[in-house]
């Protein structure tokens, strides 16, 4: 076991290999049981952070847009399709998450907004307080503002 502990510090793939094969022979004694535990407990976390991300870079570029018609790129118009579509991507994977999506919105929309305010150099006060899109209009891959 101290074996395995180490293999996780010192060189992660060979582990994960490891862990995969003793699971595909079901040899249960050779798991390295606290790390397999936490690695799994850790994937729900990397998904619900990539979609704060995305959400948070989604809803800056749609203010942007919104905020700076004269400064429209197709730059912008790919990164808030890009976002829609990695959003789309990992509800898909887990359908579970679309519950998890609107309770960050106005957290991933504060970020969005003061990001916004330093691309642009405009006041962070130009922007609302409160997100001015619906979600579901905001994930559309046809909306712009």
């Amino acid at each position: 076991m101290l074996k395995l502990r180490s293999l996780y510090n010192t060189d992660f793939h060979l582990w994960v290999a490891n862990q995969v094969a003793a699971l595909k022979a079901q040899r249960l004694e050779d798991l390295d049981l606290s790390n397999l535990i936490e690695e799994i407990e850790d994937l729900a976390r990397r998904d619900k952070k990539a979609l704060r991300s995305y959400l948070k870079v989604l809803l800056m570029h749609l203010l942007k847009w919104q905020y700076q018609p004269d400064k429209r790129s197709n730059s912008w118009k790919a990164s808030i399709s890009n976002a829609r579509i990695e959003i789309e991507d990992i509800l898909s994977d887990s359908p579970s998450l679309k519950s998890y999506l609107p309770t960050v919105v106005a957290k991933s929309y504060a970020n969005a907004r003061t990001l916004a305010a330093a691309e642009t150099g405009l006041t962070v006060e130009t922007f609302p307080a409160d997100c001015p899109y619906i979600l579901k209009k905001a994930l559309d891959l046809d909306f712009l503002p």
